[in-house]
């Protein structure tokens, strides 16, 4: 349901991005290139095993036969099959050892978050905080309009603080009370809550991809900022409609029959 839920949002968020991209490449002046059908289909041939991966995460994650635990492991065993056999970018002896070890530090690394966010998590429950909270914030907020306000700045402070993983595990349990008592179906808060942590990661002075960015292009971490500032903002407008416009995923979940 959250994943049928997040489509029109993601793809809102999407064509607000392009069609700013698009208009600051007319302004720019940068020359434009022809479409070609048969440079697309060229392409996507190229990229037919990378493109299939996700296909068929998807696939096998909906048709309810596999959990997403082993959906991932199956890409997992996809991935290998076509890196050392088909395209025979990895060794299955020189390099693939390697890559596995990387990708299992990176792995580890958040696994080590999760179990402080669990931890944390339980405290929480135990102590009893998220009806304390609630009865804090309907004490002093009446609005539900304020409230999503309210929440949408919270979340993008966490978002460019808190890896996201630990914040959804953290969060979760103090939001969901609260968003309850101002009537705020749980899958519509799910879709606010990761739109707003990704915005997060673009959200100055600590935003995780910003850092990436000026790591990966080799820029001034300055001048990322000053560059992203248009992306971020129209990103924050994209937010705000898909916490005040519930019928974007609510809507979805309704014509396929899931509410």
């Amino acid at each position: 349901a959250l994943y049928l839920a997040g489509l029109l949002p993601g793809i809102l968020m999407i064509a607000m991005v392009a069609a700013f991209a698009v208009r600051r490449g007319q302004a720019l002046g940068i020359p434009r290139q022809p479409f070609a059908g048969r440079e697309v289909a060229a392409a996507f041939w190229e990229a037919k095993w990378e493109l299939s991966l996700p296909v068929l995460v998807v696939a096998l994650f909906m048709t309810g036969r596999t959990s997403m635990v082993e959906t991932a492991a199956l890409a997992l065993v996809y991935a290998i099959v076509v890196e050392c056999f088909v395209t025979k970018d990895l060794h299955v002896f020189r390099t693939l050892p390697t890559a596995l070890v990387k990708s299992s530090v990176l792995a580890g690394s958040v696994l080590i978050l999760l179990s402080a966010a669990m931890g944390i998590t339980s405290y929480i429950v135990d102590a009893q905080i998220p009806d304390t909270l609630v009865t804090w914030v309907k004490t002093h907020i009446e609005s539900r309009w304020v409230f999503l306000l309210a929440l949408n700045a919270l979340l993008v402070v966490v978002g460019c603080l808190v890896d996201i993983f630990s914040a959804i595990v953290v969060l979760a349990p103090l939001l969901v009370p609260m968003a309850v008592a101002f009537d705020v179906h749980p899958i519509h808060l799910g879709v606010i809550f990761l739109a707003n942590l990704e915005l997060g990661y673009l959200t100055p002075p600590v935003g995780l991809n910003l850092y990436l960015a000026a790591s990966r292009f080799d820029k001034p971490l300055t001048t990322v900022v000053r560059t992203v500032l248009p992306f971020l903002l129209i990103m924050a407008v994209a937010v705000l409609l898909i916490t005040y416009v519930p019928q974007l995923s609510i809507g979805v979940l309704e014509a396929f029959g899931r509410l």
